[in-house]
């Protein structure tokens, strides 16, 4: 058994120093340095990894992570929610505000802005998102008019110039981005103006299937990366079952399981369906992902994981 130990603040840290000694320290410290050990070992063990996230995560300032381990192929795929593409896209166009969880809602709304927890993004994104959205897709539809969602997601993140974005860090280095619910968010309601006059135009989601089923199928081992919940989650580890569930998973979310949902439920009973193995390595950390998580890819960055 380890012992407790205190922290020592004394010494300058580094961030791989500080999630070394959350090891020790108990709770959810001590859970997020088996993260960062577990997603090392994804790596070692040469895993397909898939990277999972919610859209709340990309309007946040955990975008600049997502992008870099984008940037440095630390994973083999994405799946990720329509809300993603939105605000990865919209980031370029303009700013995000950092406001307040307890602003006077209806005084937003009046003043044309949008609130995501106590980020506030302006309605004028969307409308540049608009203009955008309905260029590309005109451009995209004159070589092609049915997509699969990963395919869309490719062609969106070549046309971005930003190398802030993830998608464009994903065109670039082949990772795809797979959305199984691309219909819903800003992306979605673009594609259905778009399909007014365009009535050939079409989303597959059903075309992305085997792509994901060949990275499932074909690796020695699978691990996931999975920030928050819903349908990425789901469509990570239910893509897996196929092989009898995944190697390796890390969670990192706030959600509670005593409801049965999806989002809140543990590592645990991903084992009861088969969708992580039963001498899987899993580990679930409870806590807000851009708070853990930026120390956790920092720590791996220092250790040259990667």
């Amino acid at each position: 058994m380890q012992k407790i130990k205190d922290f020592d603040i004394r010494e300058k840290n580094s961030a791989a120093g500080i999630v070394e000694q959350f090891r020790c320290a108990g709770f959810q410290a001590s859970e997020l340095a088996k993260a960062a050990e577990l997603i090392a070992e994804m790596k070692r063990e040469k895993a397909a990894v898939f990277f999972g996230f919610t859209a709340n995560l990309v309007a946040s300032g955990l975008r600049g992570v997502i992008a870099e381990m984008c940037r440095k192929k630390m994973v083999d795929a994405i799946v990720t929610t329509a809300g993603s593409i939105d605000h990865d896209v919209i980031k370029t166009l303009v700013p995000y505000g950092l406001g307040s969880f307890s602003a006077d809602d209806i005084k937003l709304h009046r003043s044309g802005i949008n609130r995501v927890g106590n980020i506030f993004v302006p309605n004028k994104g969307f409308i540049l998102f608009e203009k955008k959205m309905q260029q590309w897709l005109g451009e995209f539809c004159r070589k092609k008019t049915c997509f699969p969602p990963s395919g869309l997601g490719a062609l969106i993140g070549s046309r971005i110039k930003s190398k802030d974005s993830f998608l464009y860090w994903c065109a670039k280095n082949k990772i795809p981005v797979f959305c199984p619910g691309i219909t819903d968010g800003a992306v979605g309601l673009q594609m259905y103006f778009f399909k007014q006059e365009n009535r050939e135009f079409c989303v597959d989601v059903t075309a992305d299937m085997d792509a994901l089923a060949q990275i499932v199928l074909t690796a020695d081992k699978t691990g996931a990366i999975i920030l928050g919940g819903g349908i990425s989650k789901h469509h990570i580890i239910g893509a897996n079952l196929m092989r009898g569930g995944l190697d390796y998973a890390v969670y990192i979310s706030t959600a509670g399981e005593f409801d049965g949902s999806l989002s809140g439920a543990r590592t645990s009973e991903a084992k009861s369906w088969g969708k992580i193995k039963e001498k899987g390595k899993a580990v679930h950390v409870c806590a807000d992902a851009t708070i853990a998580f930026p120390l956790v890819a920092a720590a791996l960055k220092e250790k040259k994981v990667f």
